[in-house]
């Protein structure tokens, strides 16, 4: 069967699982403050309101938590097979709503479905990806859905302004369905994840995709050997474990791994930018823009997000992590307070906007000016930092063995706190005004410590190496990016024809001291069926690999 073997391929299409999280952000955002959705529901007051946005993170808080079982039963693929399919349904279920609570329900299934690619969308991607490039290879999935949120933004805009009635909303969220179809058809042509295909002792399988993505099909490639080394000690590692519940995320060894992940997660969303991005009609309100100047304001922002994002996958893998959060938290900070102040000593309090009871505070004037620039800036800052960046990393920090489930327990992280936004949101509006901006300031300070503190640097090191990085006694602000692991291992393959193949027939699953045997393999000898026996020394064995990757 024929199979895409391209990473930056398997990326964009791979990512539009991405696409549609973002479809289903603006989907909502475009429509609240529209004279069609209004009249239509009955102008939702802001606990309503807040419920009809929720209903989305709640039903992918679930969709997350489950997203880790299925994926090790079905796959990495299998498991967006199974999304798409559930988007669908949701998109059906969205475009025929006949009331709130017929939408909600849409809106629950959809968010099922972005639950679990938002998880393991980035799984896949990374678990593909050599570590040279996993960084933009998986911030492709954080651009795409900007890129799903511009597009859905337009499609609505060009429907409220051209169609009249609930004919406009039906239209836009029916077309959702699109992409989700597109995803479905793609990936029967994607192959699964190497990394998984270890994990169930399919070596072959494990080999013959490695080598099309990192040898171009050469299976003797030193790159390739040396990388089905390096999953060969993870899956070891992983076979002499029994504990594979959600439970091992929690033991003394992972407690923190988990903890680092569910929490760039849960920080990403108390930076305050999906919030900005679902109620930003209600900000640009507030300063004094409204109705059509209102949404077209807002295309303005979205392209800001997108073009930012995209210009940081040009060189993500060269400036790291660590920084690019710290820096982006204390950036988003300072524009946090400054719009609190200027909304505070500017602006006054009114019974509503524009007919908007949500809305008791309103700017004008050059202020009005000045907070509009605010955010536009905190867009920007927001897709070159934390956008990307939160959900890079939280595909990088887990061990093999828990990788699905650590991915979509920290993604579910990410959708509990979306989802008490959600709700506190439009209240927060009406009953603190500018304190909400306050509020949100405060949380970067924290993340900003936190990370400083606690993340160690990731970039260009690949997945087994940060297994020890996590497992060491350097501080987090002394971290750097890779030692070159990696090409030390090549440099033995290549020079002494020393290739560990340990686990390539599945028997250490159940009795590692099988594995114990020794022999030699000649730099270019074909692991074919007549594979001579290879050294099998596994010291060191969770010793990952690392970073510059120039021959893949």
């Amino acid at each position: 069967m024929y199979r895409i073997w391209n990473i930056y391929v398997l990326a964009a299409l791979g990512t539009i699982g991405g696409m549609i999280f973002g479809f289903e952000i603006s989907s909502m955002s475009a429509w609240i403050g529209s004279d069609q959705y209004r009249d239509y529901f009955n102008d939702p007051d802001s606990v309503q309101q807040g419920g009809i946005t929720a209903s989305m993170p709640a039903g992918s808080f679930v969709g997350a938590v489950a997203a880790g079982a299925i994926a090790d039963w079905l796959g990495r693929a299998g498991s967006l097979k199974v999304a798409s399919v559930i988007w669908i349904i949701g998109s059906i279920l969205q475009c025929s709503a006949q009331n709130m609570p017929h939408l909600i329900v849409g809106r629950v299934v959809s968010g099922l479905s972005i639950g679990i690619t938002s998880s393991q969308c980035i799984v896949y991607l990374a678990e593909l990806s050599p570590a040279r490039i996993r960084g933009r290879v998986v911030g492709i999935q954080q651009w795409a859905i900007e890129w799903g949120i511009l597009i859905m933004y337009l499609i609505s805009y060009a429907c409220a302004m051209r169609v009249e009635g609930p004919a406009s909303f039906r239209i836009a969220w029916g077309l959702q369905a699109v992409p989700g179809a597109v995803l479905f058809v793609s990936l029967w042509f994607f192959p699964e994840s190497p990394r998984w295909l270890a994990q169930k002792d399919r070596w072959d399988e494990a080999h013959e995709v490695l080598a099309h993505l990192h040898g171009k099909g050469d299976r003797d490639s030193v790159v390739v050997l040396a990388e089905l080394q390096e999953v060969r000690e993870a899956a070891q590692l992983a076979a002499e474990t029994s504990d594979i519940g959600y439970g091992a995320l929690f033991t003394k060894k992972q407690f923190w791994r988990t903890i680092t992940g569910i929490s760039v997660q849960v920080w990403q969303q108390l930076l305050g930018g999906n919030i900005m991005l679902y109620y930003l009609v209600y900000i640009f309100n507030m300063a004094g823009i409204i109705q059509d100047a209102a949404l077209t304001s807002s295309i303005i922002q979205y392209v800001i997000f997108l073009v930012t994002t995209g210009a940081l996958l040009l060189f993500i893998d060269r400036v790291g992590r660590r920084w690019l959060l710290i820096i982006g938290a204390l950036l988003c900070s300072i524009l946090h307070f400054t719009a609190g102040a200027v909304m505070a000593v500017h602006g006054y309090g009114v019974d509503n906007v524009d007919g908007n009871e949500i809305l008791k505070w309103e700017v004008t004037g050059s202020p009005a000016t000045a907070i509009i620039a605010l955010m536009y800036i905190f867009v920007g800052v927001y897709g070159l930092t934390w956008a990307p960046i939160g959900w890079i990393y939280a595909g990088e920090v887990f061990p093999l063995r828990l990788r699905a489930k650590g991915v979509g327990l920290a993604a579910a992280g990410n959708w509990a706190f979306n989802l008490a936004l959600a709700f506190f949101v439009p209240p927060a509006f009406t009953n603190i005004q500018w304190r909400t901006y306050i509020i949100f300031g405060v949380f970067c300070i924290a993340m900003t410590v936190h990370v400083f503190l606690c993340y160690p640097e990731t970039a260009q090191k690949s997945l087994e190496e940060i297994d020890e990085l996590f497992h060491g006694d350097i501080p987090a602000w002394k971290t750097g990016h890779g030692v070159r692991t990696f090409e030390q291992r090549v440099h033995v393959i290549k020079e002494t024809g020393d290739f560990k193949e340990g686990a390539l027939h599945g028997s250490h699953a159940n009795d590692p001291g099988d594995i114990e045997k020794t022999a030699t393999v000649p730099g270019d000898a074909h692991l074919g069926a007549d594979k001579p026996k290879v050294s099998h020394d596994l010291d060191g064995a969770a010793v990952g690999t690392a970073v510059d990757r120039r021959e893949v």
